[in-house]
């Protein structure tokens, strides 16, 4: 998999990526991450993924040419607790449902582990919605990731966790 920046360009994919999760979730029954709506159609959460493809930290993994996934770093988000250290944060990772399985998230994250690397910082920080079935929190660990703390996020919670350099 090749892994290039992102931009603007790619805001209709990665909106209909989200379009993918939130059906994919509904059907599994975890609706409570991102609703039952799809992304497209809803001002705001459009808005959220312009600020994503035009945020200067998106980058898109793609197979034989063809996008697959979406990695957002940046920094923290509100609802994370500060740290006293240097850090980078995965805002977003994001892949396209018709490639689950294919280890497009592994090679986003594999990915962010090096570009932390190559910025001379010792963490990176994610997070993940704690609710539903808890594979997605058991899918972080599997990456080498170490739960943190849990916090709330309007109506549910999110787990952080954190990867040591």
């Amino acid at each position: 998999m090749e892994i290039r920046p992102g931009g603007e360009s790619d805001y209709t994919t990665v909106l209909s990526w989200f379009d993918e999760a939130v059906e994919w979730l509904v059907a599994r029954g975890s609706e409570g991450q991102w609703g039952t709506e799809p992304w497209t159609g809803n001002p705001e959460r459009e808005k959220r993924v312009r600020e994503f493809v035009g945020g200067g930290g998106l980058y898109i993994g793609e197979a034989d040419g063809i996008p697959v996934g979406a990695l957002v770093l940046g920094e923290r988000l509100p609802y994370t607790p500060p740290v006293d250290e240097p850090e980078l944060y995965v805002v977003l990772l994001l892949t396209s449902r018709r490639r689950k399985g294919h280890g497009v998230g592994s090679a986003l994250l594999a990915f962010a582990k090096e570009e932390a690397t190559r910025r001379g910082v010792g963490l990176l920080r994610v997070d993940c919605w704690s609710g539903g079935d808890g594979k997605l929190v058991e899918y972080y660990r599997s990456q080498g990731f170490t739960p943190t703390v849990e916090v709330p996020v309007r109506d549910t919670s999110v787990q952080v966790f954190e990867y040591r350099l």
